[in-house]
């Protein structure tokens, strides 16, 4: 009877050291986004001064990240297109964010009138770590991440709203 129970606790002991041995591997060549594929928590200088990071966001409601550049045409052109149509994103909260100086964003901040659209919250992050961090070539990057702030899915230029709307609903 020992020996059976020995034998036993030694096949369970090599199968619970293969379970803690085995990891997941992420190739390195991903972009950070898809290895922590999570709402980043730099932090992020909005218009006032304030510094900001992921837990200061609303939970529980998607969430799109719009990277963009305060003299991108195409940047312009979404932002412009995203306002006209904000009843389309009442459910989901926008963090545009910029790798330009506050000052510079404050410009666009206040051309756009962005105090006037609670779900958008605009905000600098200028180290550029947001531009390593989603391996960002083209200006805008918008990423899509669902309520329990999960990636979903990632743009890079210029993209339409009926592409962003596929996945919001």
């Amino acid at each position: 009877m020992r020996r059976y129970l020995f034998l036993l606790c030694c096949c369970c002991l090599t199968f619970l050291l293969q379970a803690q041995t085995r990891t997941v591997s992420v190739p390195k060549d991903q972009p950070a986004y898809l290895q922590y594929p999570i709402v980043p928590s730099f932090p992020l200088t909005l218009p006032d001064g304030h510094i900001i990071t992921k837990n200061d966001l609303r939970k529980n409601v998607r969430t799109i990240v719009f990277v963009f550049s305060v003299d991108c045409d195409h940047c312009k052109h979404l932002t412009e297109e995203v306002l006209k149509n904000i009843d389309k994103f009442k459910k989901t909260q926008i963090l545009m964010i910029t790798p330009f100086q506050p000052e510079q964003m404050k410009v666009y901040y206040n051309n756009y009138n962005i105090q006037n659209y609670p779900n958008i919250i605009m905000a600098s992050e200028p180290t550029r770590q947001i531009m390593y961090f989603y391996n960002l070539h083209y200006f805008p990057g918008l990423f899509i991440y669902d309520k329990k702030q999960q990636f979903v899915k990632g743009f890079e230029g210029t993209v339409k709203l009926e592409q962003l709307q596929e996945y919001l609903n």
